[in-house]
């Protein structure tokens, strides 16, 4: 049995980790891969659980050996999702699901095209700019900055199987969640899981079976 491959990407600011940590508290069976970074290590963020965080000569080592399934350099720091973890999981069943940006979903689409892939947009740039300036660590030239780079990144929106506007908290989680089961619902996924049942099913029985 092998597990489904989810991608949720959106624009910096655009509440996508919350809704993802939400949405683990509700969902059975579904593995977040733990990405590698380059970025700097913040107060509370733990090495493994967060990030791996990963020198910068050991990430590019790591990319030019082919460890990685997708990497981006992302405001002059490098992610990346490691090949290795993801196909153990898919392979055990498990239901895997990367938190990355457009340009990792863009290459994780060529290595596996059956990954079903979700786009997360806020409700206004008014909105998305409220977000970025309320977390306090950037001034405003970065803020503006981040702004520009998520308009472009929304401009991604077409190469992505599902979209889900964050307006309100609570709906966009369900609308998440209704994704994730509607895919484990599938015809084939359900013959996969229930192959013995099924056979059951539609196998001729005498009354007294």
């Amino acid at each position: 049995m092998s597990g489904l491959l989810f991608v949720v990407s959106a624009a910096s600011g655009t509440g996508k980790t919350s809704l993802v940590k939400a949405l683990l508290e509700r969902v059975s069976n579904l593995h977040v891969s733990v990405s590698h970074t380059t970025r700097p290590q913040r107060p509370g963020e733990l090495d493994g659980v967060h990030y791996h965080f990963t020198g910068k000569e050991d990430f590019i080592a790591q990319v030019a050996q082919g460890n990685f399934i997708e990497y981006a350099e992302v405001f002059g720091n490098y992610y990346g999702t490691a090949f290795a973890t993801v196909r153990d999981q898919l392979a055990k069943g498990h239901d895997v699901l990367l938190e990355i940006d457009w340009q990792g979903a863009e290459q994780v689409r060529k290595l596996f095209p059956e990954s079903r892939q979700i786009f997360i947009l806020p409700p206004s740039q008014f909105d998305l700019r409220q977000r970025l300036s309320n977390r306090g660590t950037d001034s405003v030239e970065v803020i503006e900055h981040r702004l520009s780079c998520a308009v472009e990144d929304m401009r991604q929106y077409s190469n992505f199987d599902y979209i889900i506007l964050n307006d309100d908290f609570n709906k966009a989680l369900h609308d998440l969640e209704s994704v994730i089961n509607a895919n484990r619902l599938t015809q084939g996924q359900q013959a996969k899981r229930h192959q013995e049942l099924i056979q059951k099913l539609i196998t001729p029985q005498s009354p007294d079976a």
